[in-house]
């Protein structure tokens, strides 16, 4: 039995999908999720609606999203175009379009294949994700990818080239604002705020100041100016910021995520 859209890999990007494509109002009939680990599946199809179908092996589908680990990749790949796959989706980390085709046309032949890198925020629905083209992916396949992960966020068009510098930018970049975040926390127990207080100070913080980025018409340099009085509070504060160096630190580290990016996907180049 085909399925209009199978996700392969029932982990937490996996399911935080299925979660977004239901509550956008996609029937659960037309959706399938493969997990070959018994108890994970179990476990999906308990929480998920009882017509949304939790399998061991893929079945043919129009499209198929590919959310396994990379070192899975390849033979999942084979799997899904041997079931009778008509397009795929690839969210696995540092997985080149090039490994990907090869192992698509090792099962069946040429599909269609777009590549994305999409980051955890798409766990609460407010993802942010870069879509790539394969060899034989035209504007309908992109469009179709676009779909799928704007169900959790925001998708981008990029070249292949440019997705080491999304996963660089957007990839890794919650894991920066978790550091940040962890490190107002303490400044504010260090000033003499409990440490609730200060939590919950921080999260609401960087929630707002999102926020006014997301739907103000202002660049942040305009944001931050706006709320630095000359002498005053915030001045010290970035100040302060300048001297740490936390600009170029802030640089330095999607530089680093960018090329490790790329190093790690020339390795899955050369992995037979």
């Amino acid at each position: 039995m085909s399925a209009e859209l199978v996700v392969v890999g029932g982990g937490r990007m996996g399911e935080a999908l299925v979660g977004g494509l239901l509550a956008g109002g996609w029937e659960a009939g037309t959706l399938c999720v493969v997990e070959t680990l018994a108890d994970r599946r179990q476990a999906l199809a308990a929480r998920l609606p009882p017509d949304l179908r939790v399998v061991a092996t893929p079945p043919a589908a129009e499209g198929v999203v590919l959310a396994v680990k990379p070192a899975d990749v390849a033979a999942t790949a084979e799997a899904v175009a041997r079931a009778g796959a008509r397009r795929v989706l690839s969210i696995a980390a540092g997985v080149p379009l090039a490994a990907l085709e090869a192992a698509l046309e090792a099962g069946s032949s040429r599909l269609p294949v777009v590549r994305a890198m999409p980051n955890t925020p798409a766990l609460v629905g407010a993802g942010a994700a870069a879509v790539a083209a394969g060899t034989w992916a035209e504007d309908d396949d992109l469009a179709w990818a676009e779909a799928v992960l704007g169900a959790v966020g925001t998708v981008v068009r990029v070249p292949e080239a440019l997705l080491d510098a999304v996963t660089g930018l957007s990839g890794s970049g919650p894991a920066y604002v978790f550091l940040v975040a962890e490190a107002l926390i303490d400044a504010g127990v260090l000033v003499g705020l409990p440490h609730e207080v200060s939590a919950g100070l921080t999260v609401q913080t960087l929630l707002g100041a999102a926020r006014l980025l997301a739907e103000r018409e202002e660049a942040p340099a305009a944001l931050r100016q706006a709320v630095t009085s000359p002498g005053g509070t915030t001045a010290a504060g970035l100040r302060a910021l300048e001297a740490g160096g936390v600009r170029s630190a802030v640089v330095d580290a999607v530089v680093a995520a960018t090329e490790r990016s790329r190093h790690l996907g020339q390795e899955a180049s050369t992995t037979p």
